[in-house]
């Protein structure tokens, strides 16, 4: 509708029926429905934990079980420790030891086997089949039965190398054995993603089988797979606390202890807390790295 025929300048901002949106409109526009959104989502949580508070509080033994777990006192001596218990903050950072010993042997050992079941060849069939029993073993033995064999039965050998070891590296070698299976299946799948024209345009430019795998296939796999490895950190960040059932005072341990003697289970809170602190972290970045990996491909099917 012109002016001339309403008698009034038309509003700039709303659009006529059949007006393209300008870059502008469609921005506000944008802005306002997730400003919305936000404002609906932040509402719905506050109700959730508010009935959630009230229902807590309103339970008949609700002064019982925040005395147990949520004592300000017993929060403070775990916290710090006593003299005849360990600090729970202390023994999280051998956790933390754990898990970063264990994750940079992990990739390197799941690289190695996913490249030997990658290999072609009769002449490698006994590797790769090898590497296939392994890969089974680790992911269908639970993780605290290996704890057990590794942490009692390679001390019992009574060879004085391995009989020296601490708990801590019997736990440590545990953790890899389990976790490299699960990480080199998830290698496989980053190598089996890249497309067989690559590998056959990198071998008709005369790059043998190893360069080709090095320079061509890794880079690409490796970048792939990058999501669901951190998806793997995140379960081997809790598992270290499995560690202390061959006698390590780590965080979980530390906090038994503390319940053990005080008949209190707030140190439990903190150990739960210091976990939470560790892999929220990570799985926000996680997060990140698929929705990044996700709006790639997007513009990539798009353009």
């Amino acid at each position: 509708m012109s002016t001339g025929e309403s008698g009034r300048d038309p509003d700039p901002g709303v659009l006529e029926p059949g007006t393209p949106a300008t870059p502008q409109a469609a921005g506000r526009g944008s802005r306002l429905f997730g400003g919305r959104a936000v404002l609906i989502s932040t509402t719905s949580t506050i109700v959730f934990l508010v009935v959630i508070a009230v229902i807590v509080a309103l339970a008949p033994g609700s002064s019982i079980v925040g005395e147990r777990f949520f004592s300000g006192f017993h929060l403070r001596q775990a916290i710090f420790g006593t003299p005849g218990t360990p600090s729970v903050v202390g023994a999280f950072f051998l956790n933390v030891r754990i898990f970063m010993i264990a994750e940079v042997l992990i990739l390197a050992l799941a690289l190695v086997v996913a490249v030997v079941r990658s290999i072609p060849g009769p002449a490698f069939f006994p590797l790769r089949a090898l590497a296939v029993a392994y890969t089974d073993l680790g992911r269908g033995v639970p993780l605290i039965l290996v704890l057990y064999m590794i942490g009692f039965g390679v001390p019992g050998l009574g060879l004085q190398f391995f009989s020296s070891r601490s708990d801590v590296t019997y736990g440590i070698v545990a953790l890899v054995l389990v976790y490299s299976a699960y990480v080199t299946e998830v290698y496989r799948a980053g190598i089996d993603s890249v497309h067989d024209s690559q590998v056959a345009a990198a071998r008709a430019l005369g790059l043998s089988r190893y360069k080709t795998m090095r320079f061509v296939v890794l880079p690409q796999a490796i970048r792939r797979v990058i999501p669901p490895l951190l998806n793997d950190f995140i379960g081997l960040q809790k598992d270290t606390a499995l560690v202390s059932v061959l006698g390590s005072v780590e965080a979980a341990r530390a906090a038994q202890i503390y319940g053990a003697s005080q008949f209190n289970y707030a140190s439990y809170v903190v150990a739960a807390v210091l976990f939470i602190a560790m892999t929220i972290p990570l799985a926000r970045f996680t997060d990140h790295l698929i929705e990044r990996d996700r709006r790639r491909r997007h513009v990539g099917a798009v353009t």
